[in-house]
């Protein structure tokens, strides 16, 4: 394991701070026996400075310990998980100066109590094995907190897509085409671009897209010629995104194989914001919603021609530019974005996308076998699709027209909260084995109520939901969509039936 040289002062910090505790001395006292300030002392401890071999001699004769043992990274078992944290990928890739830190400061938050916080850092790592969590999880989860910092809302990507629209003479209101798009790049970034290899490559044929650099040469990017029109056109936007906000550090593959620092998963996030914008532009998206949500009634067909075929873009690409747009522009900030994924005829549905700015628990990445609540629309979405697909008739079809569009007032019964949900399911276009449903909930308070119209629609189902099956306490009387008992309800239940038992025993006991 490569050390850096912070990974040393944060070593030897601890190994002080350590040796002072344990032999009670103060800091003066330290200073006195070693002939070291107690700032530098205290800078020492803290990870910030690494001290020069004859003042670490001092300091080893100060603790009467040898300098080798003074110098060395092995430490003890107490305090080996700290070493393990900071000597980590996680802590070496993980963005800390987004949210106004630097690892220098996590390490001050732990080196009061090195021996209790190496027992709480213990801890967490081994959650992390257990549950396989990788450094690029914390990358994306990273990625998710700078989101919900901003409201998911960019002005400066904004107005880098509304200019590059204005420089090429594009209108607003202008439906951009893959054509257009890739014309752009071949002729003004001197890309070659091929459609042709990748549907074709018995390894790399799910890929949407693979860049290769050209290395001084201009640079090949290959995309998936099995994609639709539009999905094509996301990709050669993304593309002149990287070029107009000039990053360096990228993605060279969509969808990632691995995400190798934060640097790379910022400029994949602000890339495709830049082509979202660029595609679906601000103002003519706020004018078409502002007109939507004047609507008094809800129409699924009107939804989706209105919507999603007048700006030519999937319903992922739609949904997700509300996202950035809905919270700034119409203050509607408690919302979530979710994306499945399901094989057909399979009883397993994969969570593979999500946004969550609600604050309350919807949907989320959850283990050890639960099933997630039936009754939320992009659950039934799929199932019903996976049924027409199992008939013979059945055209596969991955384009909008044959997206299903659901509505739904889905009240959340643990936490007493109502969304209006919407979601649309389609096949996907490189896969036609499995189904993709996103969806868009904003939480129906008074300010969603004031700004949509349409949330007064009696004619939209409102349904019970909850996160799981086995969470849900539900009976199978109240829900004849369950797909598994409610086992960890009714554990709870049990749990906190014994809670109040001890305590009136406990209560009779004393009062006797």
């Amino acid at each position: 394991m490569a050390m850096r040289p912070e990974n040393l002062r944060f070593i030897l910090g601890l190994k002080l701070r350590t040796l002072r505790q344990e032999q009670n001395a103060s800091l003066k006292e330290v200073s006195e026996r070693s002939g070291l300030s107690m700032s530098y002392l205290s800078e020492i401890e803290k990870g910030k400075k690494y001290p020069s071999p004859d003042k670490l001699l001092g300091l080893a004769e100060a603790f009467n310990v040898t300098y080798d043992d003074l110098v060395s990274l092995n430490v003890d078992d107490k305090l080996d998980p700290l070493k393990e944290m900071f000597s980590s990928p996680f802590i070496q890739e993980f963005p800390f100066e987004l949210f106004g830190l630097a690892p220098h400061d996590v390490f001050a938050l732990v080196s009061d109590a090195p021996s209790k916080a190496g027992a709480l850092i213990r801890t967490f790592l081994e959650v992390g094995r257990t549950y396989d969590m990788q450094v690029e999880h914390f990358l994306f989860a990273a990625l998710r907190s700078y989101q919900q910092m901003h409201d998911n809302y960019f002005p400066d990507l904004e107005d880098a897509a509304d200019a590059f629209r204005r420089q090429h003479d594009w209108p607003r209101t202008a439906s951009l085409s893959d054509t257009t798009l890739r014309s752009l790049l071949e002729d003004e970034f001197g890309y070659t671009i091929d459609v042709d290899v990748l549907p074709n490559h018995d390894t790399l044929h799910p890929f949407r897209s693979v860049f290769v650099d050209g290395n001084g040469n201009p640079p090949t990017l290959y995309v998936n010629g099995d994609l639709m029109p539009i999905q094509r056109a996301f990709i050669y936007a993304r593309e002149i995104g990287y070029n107009v906000l000039d990053v360096e550090e990228r993605a060279r593959t969509s969808s990632w194989i691995r995400a190798e620092s934060f640097e790379q998963v910022l400029n994949n996030f602000k890339a495709s914001y830049f082509a979202g914008a660029l595609i679906l532009n601000e103002s003519s998206l706020l004018a078409a919603l502002r007109s939507w949500f004047d609507e008094p009634a809800w129409d699924d067909g009107a939804f989706l021609r209105s919507q999603m075929d007048r700006f030519q873009a999937t319903p992922e690409m739609l949904y997700y530019r509300l996202t950035q747009l809905v919270p700034h522009h119409f203050d509607l900030t408690a919302f979530f974005f979710l994306r499945f994924h399901h094989e057909q005829g399979s009883p397993d549905y994969h969570l593979t996308k999500m946004l969550n700015l609600s604050g309350i628990a919807v949907p989320h990445g959850i283990g050890l076998r639960e099933h997630y609540c039936q009754r939320w629309p992009a659950i039934q979405l799929l199932k019903e699709l996976s049924e027409a697909q199992a008939q013979d008739d059945y055209a596969h079809d991955p384009s909008n027209a044959s997206a299903a569009v659901r509505a739904q007032r889905s009240h959340f019964i643990n936490a007493d909260a109502e969304f209006f949900t919407l979601s649309t399911a389609r096949p996907l276009a490189l896969k036609d084995t499995t189904n993709s449903c996103v969806s868009i909930g904003f939480l129906m308070d008074d300010a969603f109520r004031r700004q949509v119209q349409f949330a007064h629609d009696p004619a939209i189902t409102r349904r019970e939901v909850n996160l799981t099956c086995e969470r849900c306490p539900l009976t199978h009387a109240q829900c004849q969509e369950r797909v598994a008992p409610r086992t960890l309800y009714d554990k709870e239940q049990r749990e906190q039936q014994q809670i109040e038992a001890l305590r009136e025993l406990t209560h009779a006991t004393r009062s006797a």
